[in-house]
């Protein structure tokens, strides 16, 4: 599907060939597992707690979670893909203006490899606004954030990463 890229100054630059496999699936619930306390032979309600409650996922639901919150991000409108995120100065009182002048109240920026200097330091200390590396886009904070925006490096990155 085709999406338009923007600059931070709210002007169209061109658009992006976004991928179906990674931005377009539909949108699964599941029921959870058998052994929960409301099935017949379920577990106990007030049984014994062990000391570690951690649990680990597996790699390709860990991916799957990935693209399916990606997706419903698409499906609500809610993703933006800019040309990148880089800022002369690092004034936040002038990231300020323009995410606002973008309408970006709650956002989160995931940028390539590396977030520049300038721009992370001016969004530093703008609540509710969160920048990232692709390396770090994780289920939690893209649907923690109303808008999520994409650098077209980080679509390059999060398509070839989830393929």
């Amino acid at each position: 599907m085709k999406m338009i890229v923007r600059n931070l100054d709210n002007e169209e630059v061109g658009d992006i060939e976004l991928a179906d496999g990674v931005f377009g699936l539909a949108i699964r619930a599941r029921q959870g597992s058998l052994r929960s306390p409301q099935f017949r032979g379920g577990a106990r309600i007030f049984g014994p707690v062990v000391r570690s409650h951690a649990f680990d996922l597996q790699k390709k639901v860990r991916r799957l979670g990935l693209k399916i919150a990606l997706s419903a991000k698409q499906n609500e409108g809610k993703l933006v893909v800019i040309d990148n995120a880089h800022i002369g100065d690092t004034k936040t009182k002038a990231m300020r203006m323009r995410l606002a002048a973008l309408g970006w109240d709650s956002v989160l920026i995931i940028d390539g490899s590396v977030v520049e200097e300038n721009f992370a330091r001016a969004t530093r200390n703008l609540p509710r606004v969160d920048v990232l590396p692709q390396q770090g886009a994780n289920v939690y904070d893209i649907l923690r954030r109303d808008t999520l925006v994409l650098t077209r490096e980080a679509v390059r990155h999060l398509e070839a990463r989830l393929k």
